[in-house]
């Protein structure tokens, strides 16, 4: 009873296409239209500008035959963009064998700019099935590129480079030439690094970002203080601004010197020699912990007094005595001791030019020899004279 209640009505349909009071055509257009079904689980979603949207699609073969799809997309927002891919590959049509599936990757491309609101259109399997799909774009857009940096803010010495890592989106669906510009304050040098390059400018391919290097150069005297550096990255038609800060802490400087600036002296072979020296901080910003050291010649010694400096306020400096030994081998000439003044962050030198003597003992004693051996040869000429 229930193959004849199925029957029935296949029946009662075909006698009335034979009659034709239902066109053959729509028949057989509606049972193929039920044979295929497109789906996807994400019907309705919504998402901000710019933002790419990946669909994966089922194309459903319900039928008792091979169905090729034709698959398009209809009404699809202006300067909206969309590709079909399956397998890797582009494709327009799809061969479903009888009660299986073939899926196909449905990709919508948000522009930048576009307004708030929500937005309809269709996959279609054309003559077959159609996929309703509706987007909710959840705020208003602009178009504009995006430059950003994880670190904004930097903290150092006014003799320091501070360098920024930026990334520049392109969001347009064209490739553009990005110039690059920096507001700096007078006495700054800015420099932007592409790939390892310096660059003035930056190309930037559809959709697609590109890292840049910021270095900024502050004036090594500069002052403490905050300072914001505007920087500008701008195509045709489109720009973005990135605002960078720089803390200085200060400037750091040290010389090491004399109070007369003279550096050289005289020294006895085998004596010692007590110098003062001057170290002065000549930066900004305070100098710590201070080290003394030097490198002098062979049997030579270098003491100082006191060996480390606490503290150096900017613009202020601090007394040391250096005690010189000079070796007693010496021989008489100039000799070089090389002293320096160090700290974390700065480090200075200075070639303190000893002149050698040898003792006044030796002076004597070379002249009473000199002394003695004229004597010798004046009495020999006087006892035996001339033969």
């Amino acid at each position: 009873m229930l193959a004849r209640a199925n029957t029935l009505p296949k029946i009662f349909l075909l006698f009335f296409c034979f009659c034709g009071v239902i066109p053959i055509q729509l028949v057989c257009k509606k049972a193929v239209a039920q044979g295929v079904t497109l789906y996807t689980p994400y019907t309705k979603i919504s998402v901000p500008p710019g933002e790419s949207i990946d669909y994966s699609v089922d194309v459903i073969n319900n039928g008792g035959s091979v169905r090729s799809a034709e698959i398009a997309v209809v009404g699809l927002p202006e300067g909206w963009s969309y590709e079909l891919k399956s397998g890797g590959w582009s494709v327009e049509q799809l061969a479903v064998l009888p009660k299986e599936k073939k899926n196909f990757s449905f990709k919508v491309q948000v522009p930048y700019k576009v307004d708030k609101g929500t937005y309809r259109f269709q996959v279609v399997a054309k003559g077959m099935s159609q996929l309703p799909l509706t987007v909710v774009v959840s705020e208003q857009g602009s178009f504009k590129s995006e430059f950003n940096t994880d670190q904004a803010n930097m903290e150092g010495a006014a003799n320091s480079t501070f360098t920024f890592n930026a990334t520049l989106r392109n969001p347009s669906s064209e490739e553009q030439v990005y110039g690059l510009r920096a507001q700096v304050p007078q006495g700054w040098n800015a420099l932007f690094r592409a790939n390892g390059k310096q660059v003035s400018s930056v190309n930037v391919g559809p959709n697609q970002t590109q890292n840049i290097t910021i270095e900024l150069d502050p004036p090594d005297h500069l002052g403490a203080g905050k300072y914001k550096i505007p920087v500008v990255a701008s195509a045709s038609g489109m720009s973005s601004n990135l605002e960078l800060e720089v803390v200085i802490t200060g400037s750091y400087s040290l010389e090491l010197t004399t109070p007369s600036g003279r550096l050289s002296t005289n020294i006895t072979a085998g004596s010692n020699k007590k110098v003062e020296m001057l170290v002065k901080n000549t930066g900004s910003a305070p100098l710590k912990n201070i080290e003394m050291k030097a490198s002098a010649p062979v049997d030579w010694t270098v003491q100082f007094e006191p060996s480390k400096i606490d503290v150096i306020a900017p613009g202020q400096h601090a007394q040391v005595f250096a005690t010189i030994n000079a070796s007693r081998k010496a021989i008489a000439g100039d000799y070089v001791v090389n002293m320096e003044a160090k700290t974390p962050e700065k480090s200075a030198t200075a070639s303190f030019r000893m002149a050698v003597r040898t003792p006044l003992l030796w002076g004597w004693l070379g002249i009473l020899i000199i002394l003695g051996a004229a004597g010798g040869v004046y009495y020999l000429f006087r006892k035996y004279g001339r033969r």
